[in-house]
């Protein structure tokens, strides 16, 4: 690797590392006067569920590397907190999707609403020739550069 790689390689690091620990200042934060309502492997679970956009438990299971069984288990835990529901696929009624509650979706803004303000920022100073190539760079390493990842 380069030296441009390797800067490349550290700015990426850092952006990334300041968007993990922006969200856990902020989960930490939220629990200090009253104990955590997920665990740390459940904050995971639901992670994985909201970006896969309504898997199925199988769909989840695979992507989290877990038996369909121990994935029914942490998806039933994950309902009686109230975190996650399954819907009834329109398509084939015997197909259930899982789907994130608005109580999960308002634990989720923690880091959303952050992402949206590092955005917001970047448009005021980007011209629109800048912001156009970083959309270009995203958009190549979702649809090409990181195709294993199943979202």
């Amino acid at each position: 690797m380069g030296d441009k790689g390797a800067m490349l390689q550290q700015a990426f690091g850092r952006v990334y590392s300041k968007f993990k620990l922006h969200f856990y200042q902020k989960v930490f934060e939220k629990f200090q006067d009253r104990e955590a309502t997920l665990t740390t492997v459940e904050t995971f679970c639901m992670e994985i569920i909201n970006a896969m956009n309504e898997p199925t438990v199988n769909e989840f299971a695979k992507v989290a590397n877990l038996s369909s069984p121990n994935a029914a288990y942490k998806v039933n835990h994950l309902m009686k907190k109230g975190y996650v529901e399954k819907v009834q696929s329109k398509e084939d009624k015997r197909e259930y999707h899982l789907k994130v509650t608005e109580k999960y979706l308002h634990y989720y803004n923690i880091s959303a609403g952050y992402m949206n303000g590092v955005i917001s920022k970047l448009q005021d100073r980007l011209s629109t020739e800048d912001m156009e190539t970083m959309i270009r760079i995203l958009k190549m390493m979702d649809e090409e550069i990181m195709k294993e990842v199943p979202i």
